[in-house]
């Protein structure tokens, strides 16, 4: 069977930062923003998914709650996914596959400064034998950066440099948190958080909420001047043990980028979920992305990071370069688990 046409039509997010406002609060402008941007009736969206993570919010179920931002009319097909936006993204993709409906919405949300962050993220770890030990997620980044630079795939020097260009970058990103100009060298005379990472290696604490209409083939023509058609998408996991992998290196992106088309043509901008310096490394080798590739124009998770919607905002930042008209062809990538442990790769275009 042939895949259907679907495209992102319109894209909409908070201000990332740290905010008083609870998880609806955020949700409920962001997900009027995306549907009024649409063009397309709430009831006319036949299908609703969200990714969220139940740790952020300390209570079970949290995504139920989030639902009043929705709001009770039209009454909504909904489904939720326990991790980033990006793979809700994939769900409603597969479900507008099935043809009886010809638009969904999709949305994602995360408080991460309700608690702490680094420590809250050791309970996604193998219970047994690696939570005991309470890494912490910065640690466990860390130890990967090592290898990285043990086997010489760079130096703290282009980390550093990784850092410079993403913060200058988000100058440009009026929702971006953490913004501005640096000099590299200057960066290397800081303190390690865990070495090798410094500050600056390590992405913000950040509150956020993201939300995506997706509309198949003739809808999205007739709603959108300029649709970013998704022309492919995968994902995949590798082991949850970190010793079963080598950290150095990222095979679930180089395998779902080659299953969602990456090669097929020019890729002009690449938003890629790299919240620490050297996996933006790791991530430019498994996908093949030249110096010609403008990565993370939006200032990426290293200029914001919110939990559960870094992702989706990457699809959201690279589907919108289309949607002014500023880019053909675009590539968005997500992670969840540590140390790129499960990876979505997605590829949009215009018409």
């Amino acid at each position: 069977m042939a895949t259907r046409e679907i495209a992102v039509v319109s894209f909409a997010q908070t201000n990332s930062r740290r905010n008083e406002l609870d998880e609806t609060e955020m949700l409920l402008p962001v997900i009027t923003e995306a549907v009024k941007r649409s063009g397309i009736a709430r009831s006319d969206i036949g299908f609703t998914c969200s990714g969220s993570c139940d740790y952020l919010g300390g209570r079970p179920f949290s995504f139920v709650m989030v639902i009043d931002a929705i709001g009770a009319w039209p009454p909504i097909e909904e489904s939720h996914v326990e991790m980033d936006g990006a793979f809700a993204l994939y769900e409603a993709w597969v479900r507008l596959q099935h043809g009886d409906i010809d638009a969904a919405l999709v949305y994602a949300f995360g408080k991460s400064s309700q608690g702490d962050l680094p420590d809250v993220m050791v309970t996604q770890l193998d219970p047994y034998y690696v939570a005991p030990l309470w890494p912490d997620s910065i640690s466990l980044a860390a130890l990967q950066a090592r290898a990285m630079l043990d086997e010489k795939r760079c130096t703290e020097l282009e980390m550093a440099e990784i850092a410079v260009r993403n913060r200058k970058s988000a100058k440009a990103n009026p929702h971006a948190h953490l913004k501005g100009d640096h000099l590299a060298a200057n960066l290397l005379g800081e303190p390690y958080a865990v070495a090798p990472l410094r500050r600056h290696d390590c992405p913000p604490i950040t509150d956020g909420a993201t939300a995506i209409v997706l509309a198949a083939g003739d809808l999205a023509r007739k709603v959108c001047k300029r649709p970013a058609f998704i022309r492919g998408i995968d994902h995949r996991i590798e082991p949850h043990a970190l010793g079963l992998r080598d950290l150095t290196r990222s095979p679930s992106t180089k395998l779902a980028g080659e299953r969602a088309g990456v090669g097929k043509g020019k890729i002009d901008v690449a938003e890629l979920h790299a919240p620490f310096t050297h996996q933006e490394v790791i991530l430019r080798d498994a996908l093949g992305l030249g110096a010609e590739v403008d990565v993370n124009p939006s200032g990426g998770a290293l200029g914001a990071n919110p939990m559960m919607v870094a992702g989706l905002n990457r699809i959201g930042e690279a589907a919108q370069r289309i949607l002014d008209g500023k880019a053909n062809r675009v590539l968005a990538h997500a992670t969840s688990g540590p140390c790129l442990q499960q990876n979505l790769v997605c590829v949009l275009e215009a018409e």
